[in-house]
């Protein structure tokens, strides 16, 4: 194989930054698996671990011309490090950030629960307020989910009274919303 296997760390980093692509090879060559064990280790995922190590040795590819190093070998399990580091920082922020929007959503969720659970004791109320026919005519209705022909027969009254039954209860209904609404806004 063509290559540099016995050219020191130092030599191989001049050749580097001169664009040698063999240089880089065997820079590779050298340290990749001391560099995953590192990273393997502390992350605890192989791929993680790889992801890690491409990218030293892509921030070394694309730096190479710029970076002054005294020791590449201590260098690039700095720079591992540091990324695994990185990488156990952002899954830990997004761990909480999860967390937090968990605990967002489950706060909602009851704020609108609460908040329904408040409406409906309101209309409940306001039911509870009709004189007794309204209300029960209203309640076949909705609660039973019988058609106005069938509260007609049940009650022996025509459609046409249980119709306006229900539109007087409905406009009582939406009068108090209306009135509730303003109060709070």
């Amino acid at each position: 194989m063509k290559g540099y296997p016995l050219n020191s760390d130092d030599a191989l980093l001049c050749l580097l930054a001169q664009d040698d692509e063999l240089a880089f090879n065997e820079i590779y060559r050298r340290y990749w698996r001391i560099l995953f064990g590192i990273a393997s280790v502390k992350l605890k995922s192989s791929f993680l671990a790889e992801d890690i190590i491409h990218d030293v040795f892509a921030s070394l590819w694309k730096n190479r011309k710029s970076i002054y190093i005294q020791s590449l070998q201590h260098y690039l399990a700095s720079s591992t490090r540091y990324m695994v580091f990185k990488a156990i920082r952002k899954s830990t922020l997004q761990q909480h950030s999860q967390q937090s929007l968990h605990s967002v959503y489950v706060e909602f969720k009851l704020e609108d629960s609460l908040h329904n659970k408040c409406l409906l004791e309101f209309v409940t109320r306001e039911i509870d307020t009709l004189p007794l026919r309204c209300r029960t005519i209203f309640k076949y209705s909705r609660e039973r989910g019988m058609s106005n022909k069938e509260i007609a027969m049940e009650m022996q009254i025509s459609s046409k009274t249980v119709e306006n039954q229900i539109n007087k209860a409905l406009h009582h209904l939406r009068f108090s919303m209306k009135k509730m609404l303003q109060v709070f806004f």
